[in-house]
Formats: structure tokens, sequence, C-alpha cells
């Protein structure tokens, strides 16, 4: 019992001690964020600033575009949470209905996952050139809108849910339509949580396909935004630390409010 004890103790140990190791970096971006510049020729460094001041945040939407990279990105985000309705919806056509080429054109899209994405780029790209998208917000969005990740989620958690609930609702008179946004999504919340996450970090985080499709400054993204910071000021640390904590303070935030929905999301599907 003492040694299980002591091993539950030194197990808590390390997760802390390795936790905290881990979380350095960050608390060093964040705390370097709020730094005047003359405390980052300081010897020995800091972590927390000894003159903390908020200008570092004021120039970087002052002197760059950064709100107009936010609204970008804010953008990109609300489009793929349509992107993930559209996933779902496919799922829940593969799962529940019955149609010529149903299992070859499914095995076809799980296929399309062993591509890389880095190989796609040239040819969607000269389709959306085709269709005069380039240097435009639509340009950026529709490449990404659907993933075959998403359907294979969305059709592998639908297919569990026994056709007897779809059934009395149609016999009560209820469309499609209705048993999926009233029977199915209810459901399957934890997938749509998992996967609205994911949606949210490779949205917000989005950077090779605005760069490539994005001609126009004013279409940029946080990303791109961001990149532009080491190249433009390069000796303005502050300004880049700001930058980078932009970034990813809203991810930590959003993760950790849905981080319960998530493990559950994982823990169902693995039970599936």
């Amino acid at each position: 019992m003492a040694l299980k004890r002591l091993e539950k103790g030194l197990m808590i140990f390390l997760l802390v001690a390795f936790g905290i190791l881990m979380m350095i970096p960050f608390i060093w971006m964040l705390g370097s964020s709020f730094k005047p510049e003359n405390e980052f020729t300081i010897v020995p460094p800091t972590i927390i600033p000894n003159h903390p001041t908020f200008n570092n945040y004021v120039d970087l939407f002052a002197k760059m575009d950064f709100l107009v990279y936010l609204k970008n990105t804010l953008i990109i985000v609300l489009c793929s949470f349509v992107g993930l309705l559209l996933n779902a919806l496919a799922g829940y056509a593969f799962a529940k209905f019955e149609f010529p080429g149903k299992n070859k054109f499914f095995y076809l899209i799980l296929a399309t996952m062993m591509i890389p994405a880095q190989v796609t780029m040239i040819p969607t790209y000269l389709i959306i050139n085709k269709l005069g998208l380039v240097n435009t917000m639509a340009g950026m969005v529709l490449p990404g809108l659907v993933g075959a990740f998403g359907i294979f989620l969305f059709r592998q958690f639908m297919s569990t849910i026994p056709m007897d609930l779809m059934e009395a609702a149609r016999l009560d008179g209820a469309g499609e339509m209705r048993i999926f946004f009233q029977l199915i999504v209810p459901i399957v919340k934890p997938v749509f949580a998992v996967q609205g996450i994911l949606t949210f970090i490779g949205a917000w985080n989005s950077f090779l396909w605005p760069l490539i499709i994005a001609n126009d400054e004013s279409l940029y993204t946080l990303s791109v935004g961001l990149s532009l910071l080491k190249g433009q000021y390069a000796s303005k640390f502050g300004l880049q630390m700001a930058g980078a904590a932009f970034m990813v303070v809203p991810i930590i935030i959003v993760f950790s409010f849905f981080q319960k929905h998530i493990i559950e999301g994982y823990t169902i599907s693995g039970m599936k």
C-alpha cells in the first residue's frame, strides 16, 4: 500500500515538474510581450517584466493591420464551421442512406487522406485560378470547407445510431432534415466538440494556403501577419512576442473550455 502511494506521489511530481518545464517557453513569451524593448538586453534575462507595458499590443494594431488580419481569420473560422456542418451531413448520408456506389465513393474519400496537402496545392490553385477566385476570400475558404477525416469520423459515429430511432421519427411525420437536426445532432455532440476544436485550430492557424492565394495584404490572416513581423520588425522582439501571444492565447482559452467535451468525444469514439 505504501509502495503504491509512493509510486503515485512520484508520478504526480514528475507530471507537475515536466508540465512546468514545458510551460516555461509560453510563460516567457507571455511575459516578454509586456516588456519594453530595453529589457530584452538585460543580463540575466527576466521572465516577468520589471516595467510592464501594453505598448507592444498597441503597436501591434497601430503599426500593423492586425485588426484586418483578425477579421479575415474570423471569417475563415466561421466558414470552417459551415464546413463542419457539411461534413456532418455527408457522414449522415454515408451512415444512414443507401445509394449506388456508396462504399466505393466512401473509400475514394478515405484514399484522399493518404495524399499530402502539399501535393494537391498546385492543382487546387489552378482550379481556383480558372474560377477567377485568386486573391479572394472565397478562394481561401472553399478548398478547406470539407475534409475526409471529418466525414469519416461522423460516418463512423452515426453508423452506430439505431435505425429504429429514425424510423420512429419518420412515423411521427418528421422530415429528414428535422431528424438530422433534432435527433442526430444531439446524439453526436461529442464528435462536434472534437471536430469543432480541430476546425477552429486549423482555421485560426491557417498560413500556407492564404499566403499562396492572397496577393493583397488586406486578405492576409493572423498567421501570415505574424510572419511579416519577422521581416518588417525583426529587431522589435516585444512586438513579435505580442503577436505570438495574440495567436496562441485564444487557442488555449478555447481548448480549456472544451477540454472535457474533447476527451469525452475521443473516449466515446474509441468505445464505439
